[in-house]
């Protein structure tokens, strides 16, 4: 493959725009039984045969517990001025409550020492998608007590870090943990169940209230809540098609940020799932619990999708309650290896709909990326053309929704490495750093030079 780069974006951002790039910790760390860790949903998961591409585990992943002096040299390399992570809970509460791992506390600070020492700003995501095994045994997020347990974590973390860190984000995509961990079964737990899915939803956000105020009253002054977010547009106008994307876009988008900014779910989702028999368990207080301020959103953006109403079951397990005879359409024109369309220009349009819901609340880009076939030349060089024109358009659609109001305050880059894609395994690549998983060495990519060029440029 050759190297075929756009021309340098031209763009700018306004001062302060925070560049990082993000990972989470079980598509990095390996190291699943060190310093005491516990097992995590995804380690049962990953080594459930047939779950994932392959069988393959995040058992090893990028080595990122003993490589991580490496991974932070890197990133001071590359010019990030934040680096977003995520903490193992398992490796911090081993069996999610009570007893609290000291080593794997110090793993953190060392991490966080580090970064700091090179000038790079730690952005700490307290849950992206590894709840300990032996909460999810207790009925994970379909049991009200994990949420409480959160908070607990929440406590422990903040006394071990929040001298030193002083961005928080509660939870990672809870659409995922939620819709695609107990409705679709994609991930773990990998379940399929519309009232757990409904109750996992509601005890996340319930969680994330919780966490939230308990971070707030240890004296944290930056705190922030992650979606992922994909525009819904129907096939048609026809009424069939319009009322498909509705209902796709109510729990995709809708039912995790309207409760997070406004105190309420959407009148019409509510009505959804009590129709599909799956009730939000809603009690008194949780909304107003649910909706603690917020300092910042985490807006994570890959790409819009099309849908239509076909009438009938589509013999595919849906991602939404209630939606087993809505289809996803094919993408026109070019895709990522993971098969999504590419759609910048859905991200500027999503970006100011988030700020016309939530005026005055700061946004942060918290994830955004691809997945390309990166190969390492004979020379030693990895060269994504693909991903460098969607790193340049898609930093335009920012640039454009800040230009029409949108208060974004920063941006970072999926993913700082390649990684374990969750089940799709060591498959697809979606790093600005190449990872050989033979020998674990790295290799800025294309791409990474380039968003290194747009770093410098802003300085």
């Amino acid at each position: 493959m050759t190297s075929t780069a756009p021309a340098p974006l031209t763009v700018r951002f306004p001062p302060g725009f925070v560049f990082g790039a993000a990972t989470a910790a079980y598509q990095i760390e390996g190291a699943v039984h060190a310093d005491g860790r516990g097992p995590s949903i995804w380690d049962t998961f990953s080594h459930t045969p047939g779950k994932t591409h392959l069988g393959h585990t995040g058992d090893v992943a990028a080595e990122h517990f003993t490589r991580y002096r490496e991974d932070v040299a890197l990133m001071a390399d590359l010019g990030l001025s934040a680096y977003r992570f995520s903490v193992a809970w398992s490796r911090v509460l081993p069996e999610g409550t009570g007893r609290v791992e000291q080593r794997g506390l110090d793993f953190y600070r060392r991490l966080v020492d580090e970064l700091l020492g090179a000038g790079v700003e730690p952005w700490l995501t307290m849950y992206h998608w590894d709840l300990p095994q032996a909460l999810q045994d207790r009925g994970g997020w379909t049991n009200r007590d994990t949420a409480h347990r959160f908070a607990e974590y929440a406590d422990v973390l903040h006394g071990a870090l929040g001298d030193r860190v002083t961005h928080w984000s509660t939870l990672n995509e809870p659409m995922c943990s939620a819709l695609l961990g107990h409705m679709s079964g994609q991930h773990a737990p990998g379940h399929t169940d519309a009232v757990e899915a409904s109750r996992a939803t509601h005890h996340l956000l319930l969680a994330h209230g919780l966490g939230t105020r308990v971070l707030r009253e240890r004296g944290a002054t930056s705190l922030g809540l992650t979606l992922n977010f994909t525009p819904m547009t129907p096939a048609t106008d026809s009424p069939a098609d319009v009322d498909a994307a509705r209902r796709c876009d109510g729990q995709q988008n809708r039912m995790f940020l309207l409760p997070a900014v406004t105190g309420a779910y959407p009148a019409d989702v509510v009505a959804d799932l009590a129709a599909a028999g799956a009730p939000l368990p809603v009690e008194d207080g949780d909304l107003e619990t649910i909706a603690a301020p917020l300092d910042w959103l985490g807006v994570n953006y890959y790409f819009s999708s099309v849908v239509r109403e076909t009438g009938e079951p589509t013999g595919k397990q849906s991602s939404f309650i209630g939606a087993g005879t809505i289809a996803d359409l094919e993408p026109e024109g070019p895709t990522t290896t993971m098969g999504w369309g590419i759609d910048a220009p859905a991200f500027t349009s999503l970006l100011t709909w988030i700020s016309s819901v939530a005026p005055g609340l700061p946004l942060v880009i918290t994830e955004n990326g691809s997945a390309w076939p990166d190969e390492v030349t004979p020379e030693g060089r990895v060269h994504d053309p693909e991903r460098v024109q969607y790193l340049h358009d898609h930093l335009a659609a920012v640039s454009a929704a800040v230009d029409a109001g949108a208060d974004v305050r920063g941006y970072f880059a999926w993913s700082l490495l390649d990684n374990y894609e969750w089940a799709r395994g060591y498959d697809q690549r979606f790093g600005i750093v190449h990872v050989d998983y033979d020998t674990q060495v790295r290799t800025v990519k294309d791409s990474g030079r380039a968003y290194a060029e747009v770093i410098r440029a802003h300085r």
